[in-house]
């Protein structure tokens, strides 16, 4: 066996170990494609953002008026979260305002987290969002709805598509992480981007006439802020009312 083929020989045996190792850490082979397919991808990305790979945390926002997602990521718990990358939210159903009931098409605003990692969803990929939470519930009477997921293609009917590429390339990295510990991945949803003018000026007029979304909005913005300022999350609480509250900073 000449140089060439022993190299492709080996090149073949390392594949098929990297192949079995992600099988036996529990991935579909659709999983284990996209993660051939990104993580090197990934690798190169932090390297040229000058980041630490692997990534040991990870914080999701989204911005409804703004039609984007932020990704940030950091190493350790002292440590600022800086952002690696902001993925365009290709459509968006329902207007600003929370989720308040089944069927009403609205993106739901408020604190949440990572509950599923589905690969086996219609729209390619998709995270699944742990709507409703406690504030949700308590501000519905009706049913609350719920499959709120980031997801790929571009549709949607209450949750947050970004396309295939961009969900396989996210879905990849928030597996790594959650591989590297992080069990509970915060994802924040803003209505808009409270420092972005002319965003902060389609809220207002909305907010100017609903004084109970106001207030919402409000609880949102402590939030929003607190983390412009130290680029790092706050513990945040649910009152007996059903309002968010900074209970530690």
């Amino acid at each position: 066996m000449n140089l060439f083929c022993k190299s492709l020989f080996l090149l073949g045996i390392l594949i098929a170990l990297s192949n079995n190792s992600r099988a036996q850490n529990g991935l579909t082979p659709k999983e284990q494609l996209a993660f051939a397919k990104r993580e090197k991808e990934l690798k190169l990305q932090f390297e040229q953002a000058a980041l630490s790979w692997p990534a040991k945390q990870l914080y999701i926002r989204s911005f409804k008026q703004d039609g984007q997602l932020e990704i940030w990521v950091r190493n350790e718990m002292s440590e600022p979260f800086r952002l690696f990358k902001i993925y365009n939210v290709c459509a968006l159903s329902g207007k600003l305002g929370p989720k308040r009931r089944e069927g009403d098409l609205q993106v739901p605003e408020g604190f949440y987290h990572i509950n599923e990692f589905n690969p086996n969803s219609d729209y390619h990929f998709s995270l699944g969002i742990n709507y409703p939470n406690q504030s949700d519930l308590f501000f519905t009477d009706a049913k609350p709805g719920g499959e709120i997921y980031i997801h790929g293609k571009c549709a949607t009917v209450g949750c947050i598509p970004i396309l295939n590429n961009p969900i396989e390339e996210l879905y990849v990295l928030a597996n790594i992480v959650r591989k590297e510990g992080q069990d509970y991945i915060p994802v924040h949803i803003f209505p808009v981007r409270f420092n972005n003018e002319s965003s902060f000026k389609v809220l207002q007029s909305i907010t100017g006439v609903n004084p109970q979304y106001q207030d919402f909005t409000n609880q949102l913005k402590q939030v929003f802020d607190y983390f412009e300022q130290y680029k790092q999350l706050p513990i945040v609480g649910i009152n007996q009312n059903g309002a968010y509250k900074l209970i530690s900073r």
